[in-house]
Order: C-alpha cells, then sequence, then structure tokens
C-alpha cells in the first residue's frame, strides 16, 4: 500500500516552505503573490503524485469544510428520502457535499448528533428538529452557523424554516371528504405537539367544526417497531366501528392503517374512505389508489439549500425568511363515495 502524500512530500520534493503549498491549494497564490511557475509546478506535481488533501485538515485552515450537515427524522421515509436526495444534488452542483443523519425525532440523540457534525467540521446545518433542543440550536447560531430548519420549526428559536401550510392541507383535505357526503370523519395521528402535527389537527377540526360535525381524534405512540403501531390501531378500529371516513396524519401511519383495514376486512372506499397525508408510492398502488396531501419536495428543497446557500456566502446576513408553502391534494378512488 502506498503511503498517503502529505502536504509536507510536496512541500521537500519541490524545496519550497509548506506554508507556500498550502496557500496555492486554498487559491490563494494570487492574494499571497507567488509566481506562476512556482504555482504550476505545485500543480504538476500534485497531479502526478494524485494527491489528495484531507477535507477535516483542510477546514481547520481555510475555516471552511464545504459539507453541510442534514439531519432527520427518519432518512428511510419516502418523504424525507425525497428532500434528501434532491437537497444533495443541488448542494453539489454548488461545491457542497452532504452528511445525513436520522435523529429518530428523539431530543438526547440529536444532541449527540450536532457535537458529532461540529466535530467534523460541518459549514451550515438543515434540521428538521424533534422537541427540546431549542438551546443547541440557538448556540450553532450564536456561534455563526447558519441553520435551516425544515417540515417543522422550533417557535423559540429565531432562524430560516421551510414548511407547508399544514393547517391549510388537512382543512382541505376534510372538507373534500365532506362534499362526498361524509359525517363521521376520524383523524388518527400521531402523539406530537409539533408545529406540523399540531396544525394538521387544528386544520381537521376548523373544517369539522365548520359543517358542525363532531371531531372523532386517535393519537397513537410512535414506535419503530411497525407492529406496535398496527396492533394499537387494530384495536381502536375493532372498538369504534362508527366511522365512515378517516384522515390520516402521516403516510407512516397512513400505510399501517392500510394494513390493518385489509386484516379486518373493511373495504375502501365502501365501508370507509380514506385520505393521507404525504403521497407516496404505496398509495398509487393500493387498490383502490389512496387519495393524498402532495407535499412539493422540489420546491422545498431549493427553497431549504437557497436560503442556506445565502447565508453561507455571506454571514453577516441577518434576515429571516419564514417559508410556508401549498400542498396539492390528489384524489384518487379511496375517498370518492359509492352511495
Amino acid at each position: 500500500m502506498k503511503n498517503k502524500v502529505s502536504i509536507n512530500d510536496i512541500a521537500k520534493q519541490l524545496n519550497i516552505s509548506k506554508t507556500t503549498v498550502s496557500f496555492i491549494l486554498n487559491g490563494r497564490a494570487r492574494e499571497k503573490r507567488i509566481s506562476d511557475s512556482v504555482v504550476k509546478k505545485v500543480q504538476d506535481l500534485v497531479e502526478e503524485l494524485d494527491y489528495k488533501p484531507n477535507p477535516l485538515a483542510q477546514g481547520l485552515r481555510t475555516g471552511k469544510s464545504n459539507t453541510i450537515g442534514l439531519m432527520v427524522e427518519d432518512i428511510s421515509n419516502p418523504f424525507f428520502a425525497n428532500i434528501a436526495r434532491l437537497i444533495e444534488d443541488m448542494a453539489y452542483q454548488n461545491g457542497y457535499k452532504i452528511l445525513y443523519c436520522s435523529t429518530d425525532n428523539k431530543t438526547d440523540k440529536t444532541r449527540e448528533l450536532i457535537k458529532v457534525f461540529q466535530e467534523r467540521h460541518v459549514d451550515g446545518y438543515i434540521i428538521a428538529p424533534p422537541e427540546n433542543v431549542e438551546d443547541d440550536i440557538n448556540a450553532l447560531l450564536k456561534n455563526g452557523f447558519p441553520v435551516v430548519m425544515f417540515d417543522r420549526y422550533l417557535p423559540e428559536v429565531n432562524t430560516d424554516h421551510v414548511v407547508v401550510d399544514n393547517f391549510q392541507s388537512t382543512y382541505q383535505a376534510t372538507r373534500h371528504l365532506i362534499e362526498q357526503g361524509f359525517k363521521n370523519i376520524g383523524f388518527i395521528t400521531f402523539i406530537s405537539s409539533q408545529t406540523q402535527m399540531q396544525g394538521r389537527l387544528v386544520g381537521y377540526k376548523e373544517a369539522l367544526k365548520e359543517a358542525d360535525l363532531k371531531p372523532q381524534v386517535k393519537e397513537i405512540q410512535f414506535d419503530r417497531n411497525e407492529n406496535l403501531i398496527i396492533d394499537a390501531l387494530t384495536t381502536y378500529l375493532k372498538r369504534n366501528q362508527g366511522f365512515d371516513a378517516i384522515l390520516f396524519g402521516t403516510n407512516h401511519i397512513g400505510a399501517c392503517g392500510l394494513k390493518v383495514m385489509s386484516s379486518l376486512g373493511i373495504k375502501i372506499p365502501e365501508d370507509i374512505a380514506v385520505v393521507s397525508f404525504d403521497d407516496y408510492d404505496v398509495f398509487q398502488l393500493s387498490s383502490p389508489p389512496v387519495t393524498a396531501v402532495a407535499q412539493p419536495f422540489e420546491e422545498i428543497a431549493n427553497n431549504i439549500i437557497s436560503l442556506l446557500l445565502k447565508k453561507l456566502a455571506n454571514r453577516t446576513n441577518t434576515s429571516i425568511q419564514k417559508v410556508s408553502l401549498s400542498t396539492n391534494l390528489i384524489v384518487r378512488k379511496s375517498s370518492i363515495s359509492t352511495k
């Protein structure tokens, strides 16, 4: 195995200082008035030796690692996976690489991962934050690191965020069910006080209130073990058989709900109509296809990376952008009344 080439090796071979080599490799040759002939010698030798700079060491010298930390709830979730892929492509086109991680929506894990990213000298952060990390994110901002939150935000943290209009999204979805003639409309979701989940709950309730209908809300504890979610849903639906429609608060609980309804012999939409927040392939391929609230992945990702790149380019930029985007209700057979 060949020994890794270092800046010292290049400097010794050309009989110049290590500092001179460093300035050339970091694009500061003209600033430091280093001659073109010396620059060419260094560049030629770098190519010949196939020198690869250590990104961590380079970051310490330049104060910039050209990496961005992306922290999401679950990178395997279709929503977060789609957003992450788009952000990665856009960041790469602008000279940045993305470091991913999943927080599992846990406070302690998020704090630990923030420390890991700090050790890796990332330049900025994109975070779908869990609860109770306000102090940690405020500390990043105080130390000059730009942070963009997405999917949800923390009211006590004054930084850029990109979200969708969750209230209007579930309001429209519930209105759609009401207009189809459904009157006993349940809302099944995960237990959460986060902004996006509360917005969805309030939108559902407001639509029912306007129609003088009674809300029926079931909040289930999230667990990575999907069987526990399915068990809770099965118990609830066996005990509550008066629904003629259900709105699921996330695609995860929606997919679990479809499995439970199938196992219980519930026909969609003949017995119960279904709408879910967050569209993805499973809903399109289901029989019947499931009506879903579709979030604008590309628009979300584009806004996130644009906001962060602006802050990275101008660290003195203190303006705060709070972006709220519209969703699209894709109506399919699962929510169309057969009566």
